[in-house]
């Protein structure tokens, strides 16, 4: 098969990352409860949320995300099975593109630099199957669309659902 897997909110925790940082920068005590089907910006002040939306534009935020729980080892066996491709949206903001790359040789050394599809839109990807947080990267995609469960999205319905990565490897190992 062909796998096709975004990166953030499905392999790194950018949702987690937005709430250390605002809560470090304005000593408050947001938590993933309080945010649940909604962005983290949307559930802080307003005078507060461009704050939380830049977050991505500084330096360092890609590299220093951690990954999601298992990802690292599903992954692995993922890939000594199947074809795996890194799809993400890397043009979006300034750093990101050289900072995801380095994350990912970082925490994935075993995909390789030639699986790494670093992109703006996803429709173009031609695959069997494609994990990822956003549905409207799903919806035009025409193999199998796995919805992975991110607090902003839990209230999303008409795809196929993942919580975490065991359930990953419960379904494509």
């Amino acid at each position: 098969m062909i796998i096709f897997v975004d990166m953030d909110e499905v392999m790194a925790d950018t949702y987690g990352a937005h709430i250390e940082i605002y809560n470090k920068d304005f000593e408050e005590c947001l938590t993933l409860e309080t945010c649940m089907g909604r962005e983290v910006w949307h559930n802080v002040p307003e005078d507060r949320q461009l704050s939380v939306r830049n977050h991505a534009r500084n330096r360092g935020f890609f590299r220093d995300l951690n990954p999601i729980e298992h990802s690292q080892d599903v992954l692995s066996r993922l890939s000594q099975k199947h074809e795996v491709y890194i799809a993400s949206a890397a043009m979006q903001f300034p750093n990101s593109l050289e900072e995801k790359s380095d994350w990912l040789d970082q925490h994935f050394p075993f995909i390789p630099w030639q699986n790494r599809i670093l992109c703006g839109h996803k429709h173009v990807l031609k695959g069997d199957v494609l994990i990822d947080d956003r549905s409207y990267n799903l919806e035009s995609f025409d193999g199998r669309s796995l919805l992975f469960t991110s607090p902003h999205n839990i209230h999303v319905e008409g795809f196929e659902r993942v919580d975490n990565w065991k359930e990953i490897e419960q379904k494509l190992l």
